[in-house]
Order: structure tokens, then C-alpha cells, then sequence
């Protein structure tokens, strides 16, 4: 008979198909290219977690093939907790038909108290309890699992990161993590959680798959890795309702709004082109069923009119730490290691040359592009590279020019985040990004879109729908190590561990890769020149 564990009664809980595909089909799934890195993130914060209430024992043990031996586990659990250890981590129970590991269990005067660990973030003193409601069914399932086992529960916490933290000095883990104390919630999801199971484990020993509808269950409380397998199974076109633009803010189109649309029977772009969804919407469809280019070249103009030379042509890379590795950083800050700066000086010229050859007069047409290229990429070292960065920045772009930025957000946040650490370099980082610009406004806008752009304004959708001929401003064609900015922020901080040749081939791939997102941006802009005319 198979078992029940956290996560599979965590998956039941928000769909019964999620769980089935779980055990029966999990070649199904569809993981995001971030999966492993927040994978090793949650490890890290778990393993400092470990150290939260001093000395513990860690619950481990594993059979010859290198798989865990759950058995032995829950003996080591067992001997610990009648020896009086105070902390035991992964402490293992199983009881008919479930298992779990506690994160940390801890002794209390009558009994022990659970304490579940996430590498979530969450302020310590802000009120907003009700978020971590999501979490209230993984913590009821271990306290009824333990509680079958005899064990008397007698608290329940949720172990997070502290979004307020700000490191100075040595880590200090009891600022770094938040308890809350999850009784209430616990105590709401408690009463539900037996029959939850019974009907989870018929779910999981039953060859039958479930029939389920599209709901906001498939994204809520998080994305399921199954929704492209249930798309095709529900028979659901590509491109359908659920591949139109969602748009920003509250008046955007939501998934709700989506499957609303849906369960209307306005599934596909031919069911939606009756329908007002909205401007960047309907041109997406209509784009889609009749391959129209919309292009404004009224609107490109205006926008074009607020660039000035020089340009320059900014872009930034960045690698996140859950757990905060320098002065100043908070966790899951984003610490800035890399740009690209392409600097257009002028207007380009063309100056027409005549020679003669053989009695034939000929005219060359010369034309100068007053293009040059800079970079920063931070030594491998491990130490903090912001501030080296931060001045280089300072030197390389003036105060009072025009700078361009891709979605221009994370650029401002970060130089923001600069100034805010370095006083000194402040007014010089504030005034750069005062005056950068946003190349995705007449994308947004829709002063340009065209069907190859599939809805997305983002750089790598728009670039090969304005160039899909040119080799050179393919992203794929980059090493293999580096070929997105995911790419880029998960290797840099590996560098330092690397053999020689290894690392010196994994930073000129990070070059490459910044160079060709500020290149691109310049090609995007010549091209906007040209359809603005």
C-alpha cells in the first residue's frame, strides 16, 4: 500500500488529481528553469534552521541504493525522544498508511511542539498573518500524524525567513528567522485532516485517474507543475484564453478573468475575437487570426522624442540569497554583479567618398556609427562586489545623460538599492536613475506588436519578432552555460569554486550574455527609428 507524506496530502489538499498525478504520472510534470536553484535555497535555510534552539539531532539514515530508510529514521526519532534530547530535526513518524518529517521538534514541559520551516520571508511585525494560512494544512497533517503515534502535541510554529533583517557583522540566525505561532490556523484545518486522508490514500491506490475541471485550484495557493498536461487533456487549444496578455494591476486580465472566460466556452482566439477583453488584448488576438502588424508611428515617434544622445544602454545581473551573505543585504536580496553598457555618442553619420577606377567614377558611402562598449563583471572572490561596482558605474556613466533600460524597474530598483547603501555615491547613482528610460513603453503601449511576439513584451520575445534572421542576437547561440539571466544568476556565485579554465569560460559566457542584452536593446531602437518614419 503506498504511503501518504507532507507533500502528497499538501498536494491533495489543493487538487485530488494533483496527487494522483504525483505518484502515477510524474514524468507529467513541467518545471521552470528555477526549480533546482530554489530547491537548494530551501536546503540552505533549512540546514541553518536546524541551529535555531541550540544543539539538536539530525534523524538520518539511508538504505545501500542511497535512498531513505524511513524505518531506521523513526527508530533514531523514538530513542532520542526517550532519552529527552530537546531538539531532534527530520524527526520521522509513521502511523497507518502516513509519514512525515519534522523540520524541528522541539521538547516542551508536557509534550513537544512542532515547528515547520519554510524558506518563505515574511515580516515580523507587520499583521498580515492571514498569508501564511496556505502553510496551516502541511502543519495539521504532521501534528495528526504524530498525534496517532502518541505523541501530545502541544505547539505548532511556522519557521520563516525575516524580510526585516538587514545583516551587519556575524549572521544571526535569531533575527533571520520569524516564528509564528500557528495554533489558531492549525486548530481550523485540524478537524479535516482525517478525512482528508482516507480519501487521499484511496486516491493514491487507485490505478483510476481523477476526473477534474480547470479551477483557480491549478494556481492557487501555487502553480501546478501539471497545468500543460490538464490544458491538453481538457483539449484546449494553443493559443487559447490562458496564452492572452494578463496586463498590470487590477484591471488586468487575471486568471480568474480567464477561466471565467473558459467555463463561457471562450476557449480559443476565434471564441475571444467577439468579446472586448481590452486594447493589448484584442490586438493580440486579432494579430494572432489574421497575422496583422500593428505599428504607430505617431506614437513610436513621441516616445522616441524623449531619448537624447548620448544614450546609454544599461543592463544588470544579479545572483539572490535567500540567506543574506553581506553587510547591508537583506534576505532574498537582489545583489547586483555585472552590467553592460553599450554608448551611442551621436547620431550616425555618412560621409560619401568618390574614387575613380579604370575611368569609372564610384562612390562609397562611409557611415559611422559612434558606437562603443563597456562592462563590469565583479572578481570571483566571494566578496561583496556592490560597491566596486557601484563606482565603476559612477565613472562610466556621466550625470544628465539619457539612459536606456529594459524594463526599466529592476534597473532604477537596483540603483535605488546602491544609493541607499552607499551616501557618498548617492547623488551621482540617484541622477542616473532619474534619467533612464524604458524601452518597453511602446511595446506596452502597443505602438508595435506583432503576432511572433505571442503576447509578451519582454526582450526575448520582442527581439526575435523584430530580427528573427540574425543569428548573432539569438540567445541560443550564446554558451551553453549562460543563456539567461537565470543562467547568470546561478553561476556567478559558483565561479569562485570552479578549476581555473572553468571559471575563466564561465565569465567570458557571462559577458557575452550581458553584451548581447545591451546589443539588443541598441538593434530594438534602430529598428523603432526606422518604423517611426
Amino acid at each position: 500500500m503506498k504511503q501518504l507524506s507532507k507533500s502528497r496530502y499538501t498536494a491533495f489538499c489543493q487538487c485530488t488529481k494533483n496527487l494522483w498525478l504525483k505518484v502515477y504520472k510524474p514524468q507529467e510534470t513541467t518545471v521552470d528553469d528555477g526549480v533546482q536553484a530554489r530547491f537548494e535555497q530551501g536546503n540552505k535555510v533549512g540546514d541553518l534552521a536546524m541551529g535555531l534552539f541550540g544543539e539538536y539531532m539530525e534523524a538520518h539514515a539511508e538504505k545501500p541504493d542511497g535512498s531513505l530508510d524511513l524505518t531506521k529514521m523513526v527508530e533514531q526519532t523514538r530513542q532520542w525522544m526517550d532519552e529527552g534530547v530537546e531538539n531532534i530535526c527530520e524527526a520521522s513518524f509513521i502511523c497507518e498508511g502516513g509519514y512525515c518529517a519534522v523540520d524541528i521538534l522541539r521538547k516542551t514541559a508536557g509534550g513537544w511542539a512542532i515547528y515547520e520551516v519554510k524558506s518563505t520571508s515574511f515580516p515580523e511585525f507587520n499583521g498580515q498573518k492571514a498569508k501564511l494560512e496556505k502553510y496551516a494544512p502541511d502543519i495539521a497533517y504532521q501534528k495528526w500524524v504524530l498525534t496517532q503515534c502518541g505523541v501530545n502535541v502541544t505547539g505548532t510554529y511556522l519557521v520563516c525567513l525575516n524580510s526585516d533583517y538587514v545583516r551587519q557583522g556575524e549572521l544571526d540566525i535569531n533575527q533571520l528567522f520569524v516564528i509564528n505561532d500557528m495554533k489558531e490556523m492549525v486548530e481550523n484545518e485540524y478537524p479535516k485532516v482525517q478525512a482528508r486522508v482516507s480519501q487521499a490514500m484511496k486516491v493514491i491506490n487507485s490505478e483510476q485517474e481523477p476526473d477534474t475541471e480547470l479551477s483557480e485550484c491549478c494556481m492557487k495557493p501555487y502553480g501546478c507543475a501539471f497545468w500543460e498536461y490538464c490544458k491538453r487533456q481538457h483539449g484546449v487549444p494553443s493559443p487559447s484564453v490562458f496564452d492572452v496578455y494578463g496586463g498590470k494591476g487590477r484591471g488586468g486580465f487575471t486568471f480568474k478573468k480567464k477561466l471565467d472566460c473558459y467555463h463561457q466556452g471562450l476557449v480559443s482566439f476565434e471564441d475571444l475575437c467577439s468579446i472586448d477583453i481590452g486594447p493589448i488584448q484584442n490586438m493580440q488576438i486579432e494579430a494572432a487570426l489574421t497575422g496583422k502588424e500593428f505599428i504607430n508611428p505617431a506614437g513610436i515617434r513621441k516616445f522616441l522624442e524623449k531619448i537624447t544622445y548620448p544614450i546609454y544602454f544599461l543592463d544588470f545581473e544579479t545572483m539572490q540569497d535567500a540567506v543574506p551573505q553581506y553587510d547591508g543585504a537583506k534576505v532574498y536580496a537582489q545583489i547586483t554583479f555585472q552590467y553592460s553598457l553599450h554608448i551611442k555618442e551621436k547620431k550616425s553619420t555618412t560621409k560619401v567618398v568618390e574614387l575613380e577606377n579604370e575611368g569609372r567614377k564610384l562612390k562609397l558611402y562611409e557611415t559611422a556609427n559612434y558606437i562603443k562598449h563597456k562592462e563590469y563583471l565583479a572578481p570571483s572572490n566571494g566578496i561583496d562586489p556592490r560597491r566596486a561596482l557601484a563606482e565603476q558605474l559612477c565613472k562610466d556613466i556621466p550625470k544628465n545623460v539619457c539612459t536606456l533600460a529594459y524594463n526599466n524597474m529592476f534597473e532604477c530598483g537596483r540603483i535605488r538599492e546602491l544609493a541607499a547603501l552607499y551616501p557618498d555615491l548617492a547623488p551621482h547613482l540617484l541622477n542616473i536613475a532619474d534619467h533612464i528610460v524604458d524601452l518597453i513603453d511602446p511595446f506596452r503601449a502597443g505602438d508595435y506588436y506583432v503576432p511572433a511576439m505571442g503576447g509578451s513584451f519582454s526582450i526575448k520575445s520582442v527581439l526575435p519578432a523584430l530580427f528573427p534572421d540574425e543569428p548573432s542576437l539569438n540567445y541560443h547561440n550564446l554558451d551553453e552555460r549562460c543563456q539567461n539571466g537565470g543562467d547568470a544568476m546561478t553561476i556567478f556565485p559558483r565561479i569562485k569554486d570552479m578549476e581555473p579554465v572553468e571559471a575563466a569560460a564561465s565569465r567570458e559566457a557571462l559577458l557575452r550574455y550581458c553584451e548581447l542584452d545591451t546589443w539588443a536593446m541598441v538593434k530594438v531602437w534602430e529598428k523603432l527609428k526606422e518604423m517611426a518614419k
